[in-house]
């Protein structure tokens, strides 16, 4: 555990901090970081956007609300001292003086209940804005002196394209340096995928089978029972493709297919994961499908006549020795059937024809099956032989027990991994500016050349087309008999 005399004096500045991400996320993150002793012992947290909730304890009590809301009941021994600490100062993309301002009268406190030296207080930056108001903010940021001893933290999309990113990446390294900058994927903070890469390489039992051999096709499936709820003005300028195929969608492919890295740390993740990146082929819009709920245009702040996809399904090809000739399967999507984070490893049919179901026919293909739910459980459909004078064969599962509750774990929510690790100055679980910019190379064919997009139901696994897309079938949805996890 890393203990809070660790972490050097940190001011925390949330750029968003009356929206949802605070509230649903970084807030609550901080009070569990905060329970388990492991934020700094001295430390600061400044709230700003362009719009003041009113005063410092009105916007102390609107964090004590999501509190309430997000972590349930809490432990008021904790939560107050957090909540003594916050305070909120608007600023802007043309006026950031009353910031800097209180950045330094927050420092000058930290320098007296510490003891230490200037050089040794960290800020960090938590830019949650929109692609579009990231040139100004980082502007700000540069003109007020405020990205000294910084780490700038930016939140997805990492703009809207490959143009745009390549702008953005410009723009971000005008002002920081690019050791400075963690571009934060929230999946990668997840223990279920981190638990990917050991499930594969610390195991005889599957490494050796993980290869175009083996296995038939890989999907990854990330559907949400959700709507847009409110977001209708952030995913109209947005839509799924750039809200979770590049970013998230793309990050897991990058956890299943890389090779073995070697070692847990930054230069060696990212090297694995820009090497599978660099073989993937760029997308043929062709195998792309885009949806829209029934409904959608009907959400606050959504066009009329709105053409922006609420889901999207993509065959992926790598073309590299190990995967060559294996389809990927990524699909996503709004106001769906069901909310789940799954990965399904399809072999290949071992062809002894001669050892069939008890029923007849052809038996389902072998799958493991990983679901990256905040419980990670793994399964692995097997066919063995019925107890009987007759060989015939029955459908069976392992179910692997993961570790959960074990003596002196200490596992994570995934917000409260990555703010730690940014403080910590780890950069490991986060994105580079080369990923960013050949994931947009990979996916910009499908900007230029948009497929139509085709209506779905409500609480359905969305079109038609997208349900033909994958070689035999999705496994959630319309891959019978559904032996899923649950």
């Amino acid at each position: 555990m890393t203990v809070t005399s660790d972490l050097s004096p940190h001011v925390l500045v949330l750029f968003g901090a009356t929206g949802d991400l605070a509230a649903r996320k970084l807030f609550p993150g901080l009070y569990r970081l905060a329970v388990d002793d492991r934020l700094p012992q001295h430390y600061a947290v400044i709230g700003t956007g362009r719009h003041s909730p009113g005063s410092d304890e009105e916007f102390r009590q609107h964090v004590r609300d999501a509190l309430h809301e997000f972590v349930g009941d809490i432990d008021e021994s904790v939560a107050e001292p957090l909540l003594e600490r916050i305070c909120f100062v608007t600023s802007a993309e043309d006026d950031g003086s009353d910031l800097r301002k209180a950045v330094e009268d927050a420092e000058d406190r930290l320098l007296a209940d510490a003891h230490c030296l200037l050089s040794d207080v960290r800020r960090l930056l938590y830019l949650s804005v929109p692609p579009s108001a990231v040139q100004g903010m980082v502007g700000m940021l540069e003109r007020e002196d405020l990205d000294d001893r910084a780490r700038l933290v930016a939140e997805k999309p990492f703009g809207t394209d490959l143009a745009s990113a390549r702008e953005l990446h410009r723009v971000l390294n005008e002002a920081f340096e690019e050791h400075q900058i963690f571009r934060i994927d929230h999946f990668l903070g997840k223990e279920a995928v981190q638990n990917i890469l050991a499930l594969r390489f610390a195991n005889g039992l599957f490494e050796p089978a993980w290869n175009r051999h083996t296995i038939e096709s890989v999907q990854i499936d990330v559907p949400e029972k959700l709507t847009v709820e409110g977001r209708g003005s952030f995913y109209e300028g947005t839509g799924c493709l750039r809200d979770m195929v590049t970013t998230h969608l793309c990050q897991l492919l990058g956890f299943v297919a890389l090779e073995d890295p070697h070692a847990f740390r930054e230069s060696a993740i990212r090297a694995a994961k820009g090497a599978v990146f660099s073989a993937v082929r760029p997308l043929d819009p062709e195998r792309v499908v885009f949806g829209q709920y029934d409904g959608y245009r009907d959400e606050p702040d959504v066009a009329d006549d709105s053409d922006v996809e609420t889901f999207v399904a993509i065959e992926v090809w790598i073309d590299n020795d190990r995967w060559r000739d294996v389809p990927f399967y990524l699909r996503t999507g709004k106001a769906m059937a069901d909310g789940r984070r799954t990965i399904t490893v399809r072999f290949r049919d071992p062809r002894h024809r001669w050892l069939k179901p008890e029923h007849g026919g052809q038996p389902e293909p072998n799958e493991l099956v990983i679901e990256l739910a905040d419980d990670p459980r793994i399964a692995i459909d097997v066919r063995a032989k019925r107890p009987g004078p007759d060989m015939a064969l029955v459908e069976g599962v392992f179910r692997l027990d993961l570790v959960g509750d074990l003596p002196g774990s200490d596992p994570l929510e995934a917000y409260e991994r990555l703010l730690l690790d940014v403080m910590r100055g780890d950069r490991t679980l986060f994105i580079s500016s080369d990923e960013v910019d050949r994931l947009w190379e990979i996916c910009q064919p499908v900007l230029d050349r948009r497929p139509p997009v085709q209506p779905y139901p409500a609480g359905s696994w969305g079109p038609e087309a997208a349900q033909e897309l994958a070689l035999g079938g999705w496994r959630l949805g319309n891959h019978a008999p559904d032996r899923s996890l649950r």
